[in-house]
């Protein structure tokens, strides 16, 4: 970053958090909400409430009682968020990514915390459990989180006491964390979000409700479910009692039928390249086929099952379900391998913002600190948006999108090479139409980042890898 852009970021981030005026009712907490944001972007190694008041020159209490006691609208700035998210970064085939965090505590003071698996630690910890809705828009350009969530464990549900120490409200009671995740994408849509696609994990993919919830919802969607999930890659037949399988009608597991039946072995692996990382093109083969399942006692489908496996090690395969018959091969694996920008807002705001430093004990105060982190998290991720695009050398123009055609994403790789200076004059190969694509194939990841150096040049457009802004550069 240049001064002057270090330097811009004071009005706008003034700017910015002037959208959120109205959820405060005095200019004190609008104050404090500056403070308190600040405290945050700011190069302070931990980001609870006493370094954050220091940085600011006020009473670590006054910040305290900004997140736990002052009267403001929690509620309203979430929604906030979101009608800006809709307003200025609504993108056609924007995707919804549902995940969850877990962040370990010491003591059982803090509200909803318990001994569970926490995936920070790996292990089972004394953590709090929060639920998330990111959205990212098709070529990740833009990636931020809208909707965060604290887990009530079902022993918290049933605890008035501990409930009264940490003022949890009575509305709050014990649901599991798909239902949160539902609520959320109600919410996200009644504030004018349109998400094209949701995706999530097998957890979430094994839940019937939450897959019931979504078609009722009208929602696209692909999620990737476990390999012992029960079915057929064949409409089967009902028996008289009308929508339950015959008694010899027998499902079998994805894992097997995807290993054994004449639909997936009959079918020739497809290659595709997922993504680019630091290591180099991320690159998975895949087949796909209808499928049937019972849910509650009852067939439902068809559905498009996709199977893939990583080409550099074809022992990992992952399994997808989505609603969509009707859109290319292509398309159900990149949203299915779309959930990395969750896994990444999590991390910068984690790492950044300070998303899991909060010391307060109190449940309003806990929500309100994640849902402050998210306005400091979209204002970083609008700064990224606008800085990509003035630093032509970062190659931003090369990402897939309306105006940014040569992007791999996605792209069937089963024949791709770099392009040369003809492809260039004739605008590139568009993902789109892999049809027409010609050259080598690509084997390992190891082979096309050797590749890539070799043809590198900068400002070039024709780069397999790009760099990208980083959260600690804004937020210098």
């Amino acid at each position: 970053m240049t001064a002057d852009q270090i330097h811009a970021l004071g009005p706008a981030l003034s700017d910015f958090l002037d959208e959120f005026s109205d959820c405060f009712k005095s200019g004190d907490t609008r104050q404090h909400l500056k403070d308190y944001v600040k405290g945050q972007l700011s190069d302070l190694p931990r980001k609870s409430v006493e370094p954050m008041a220091h940085l600011a020159e006020v009473p670590p209490r006054t910040l305290q009682e900004f997140l736990s006691l002052s009267n403001w609208d929690h509620d309203l700035l979430r929604a906030r968020l979101q009608q800006l998210v809709a307003r200025d970064h609504a993108v056609p085939n924007a995707i919804g990514i549902v995940d969850e965090s877990g962040h370990p505590k010491k003591g059982n003071k803090t509200a909803c915390v318990q001994r569970q698996y926490c995936g920070t630690t790996g292990k089972i910890d004394n953590c709090v459990m929060t639920v998330h809705l990111a959205y990212a828009s098709w070529d990740n350009s833009l990636r931020t989180m809208i909707d965060s969530d604290l887990f009530l464990p079902e022993g918290w549900s049933e605890d008035p006491k501990r409930r009264e120490m940490t003022r949890v409200p009575d509305a709050v009671t014990y649901r599991p964390k798909y239902d949160i995740a539902l609520e959320q994408l109600r919410r996200a849509r009644s504030n004018g979000i349109n998400l094209a696609w949701v995706t999530a994990d097998e957890w979430y993919g094994a839940k019937g409700p939450f897959v019931s919830a979504l078609e009722q919802m009208g929602q696209h969607f692909v999620v990737e479910v476990r390999r012992d999930l029960l079915g057929w890659l064949h409409a089967p037949l009902i028996g008289p009692q009308g929508g339950v399988p015959r008694r010899d009608e027998r499902g079998s597991t994805i894992q097997n039928l995807c290993a054994h039946s004449r639909v997936m072995s009959g079918q020739a692996w497809k290659r595709f390249h997922v993504k680019d990382t630091h290591k180099g093109p991320m690159v998975w083969e895949a087949k796909m086929a209808l499928w049937w399942t019972e849910r509650d006692g009852r067939i439902v489908g068809p559905y498009r099952l996709v199977v893939a496996r990583d080409v550099l090690d074809r022992d990992e395969m992952k399994y997808f379900l989505s609603d969509r018959l009707d859109v290319p091969l292509r398309v159900t694996l990149h949203v299915a391998f779309s959930r990395w920008p969750v896994e990444r807002c999590l991390e910068d705001e984690k790492s950044e913002l300070g998303l899991s430093h909060f010391e307060c004990r109190n449940y309003p105060g806990v929500l309100r600190h994640l849902l402050l982190t998210q306005v400091s998290h979209l204002f970083l991720a609008r700064q990224c948006l606008r800085l990509r695009g003035e630093k032509r050398g970062w190659r931003y123009y090369d990402l897939p999108g309306p105006h940014r055609s040569r992007g791999l994403a996605g792209r069937d790789v089963t024949r791709t090479r770099l392009a040369g200076p003809q492809d260039r004059a004739s605008g590139g190969n568009h993902p789109a139409d892999p049809e027409g694509q010609r050259g080598r194939d690509i084997l390992s990841r190891q082979d096309t980042t050797a590749e890539t150096k070799r043809h590198w040049h900068p400002g070039r457009a024709t780069d397999l890898v790009h760099p990208a802004v980083t959260v600690a550069e804004i937020a210098l």
